[in-house]
């Protein structure tokens, strides 16, 4: 049975953490150059960080405190007239953090491209992102992974962008869905996995509201892959016989 009071509690925290989250990307585009303003702006986001990640383990009250500390820092400097900004109000963004979007992936080698998918991603609300096992990797790429499973699951657990991040299955790649019951599913520019299959797929398992999107390629493909990274480590370093 599902914990309402600790959902709407979650929710709530993740919704004030938005807010900061937000401000801060519009106070660093605009942040002069004095030094003690960015180290306490720095600082407001070291605080971020960490109500993140105490907030994906289930420690609320950690959580609560430490973006406490980030919002207490910046409204000083509002305060002080140092900085000039405005807080939204908590409702526009608790539908936000009610929204669960789910994306997935390799992760083998964590480049920019992973960064755009998985900051778009968060954008649109709660990250809940899947990393292939080994043994998928082997199956769809035919090839060894370069990092094992867990270790990439650890990387990605740690990236900013990411609220949750947890292992897919060998045997079928929707259980996770099932699962999780995400608002939206945003597939990446080159992932090969066809929209309507998708959504005939998840209909077919009774899942029906769930939005599918395609993340739109912005970046540069050749410079941001995996496997040229790959090939050009090999071709840089290879020795010649």
């Amino acid at each position: 049975m599902i914990n309402i009071e600790r959902l709407d509690l979650e929710t709530r925290i993740c919704s004030y953490i938005m807010n900061v989250e937000q401000t801060l990307e519009k106070i660093k585009a605009s942040l002069d150059s004095d030094p003690k303003v960015r180290e306490i702006v720095e600082i407001a986001e070291a605080y971020l960080k960490d109500s993140k990640h105490y907030l994906s383990r289930g420690d609320y009250f950690t959580a609560l405190s430490t973006i406490t500390y980030a919002e207490g820092l910046l409204d000083a400097l509002r305060f002080l007239n140092i900085l000039s900004f405005e807080w939204k109000r908590p409702s526009e963004l608790v539908q936000r953090a009610r929204t669960k979007v789910l994306t997935a992936g390799t992760f083998e080698i964590i480049h920019p491209g992973h960064l755009h998918y998985l900051r778009s991603a968060w954008r649109l609300g709660r990250v809940i992102t899947v990393v292939s096992r080994d043994s998928t990797v082997r199956r769809i790429k035919r090839r060894d992974p370069i990092v094992d499973e867990n270790s990439r699951l650890e990387v990605v657990s740690s990236i900013y962008y990411v609220h949750k991040a947890r292992l897919g299955y060998e045997d079928d790649m929707l259980r996770v869905v099932e699962e999780e019951r995400p608002d939206i599913i945003l597939l990446g520019p080159d992932q090969p996995i066809d929209e309507e299959w998708l959504r005939r797929e998840l209909k077919r398992r009774g899942i029906e509201n769930v939005e599918i999107l395609r993340l739109r390629e912005d970046l540069q493909k050749n410079v941001y892959s995996t496997s040229n990274i790959i090939r050009r480590i090999i071709d840089k370093y290879s020795i010649q016989r």
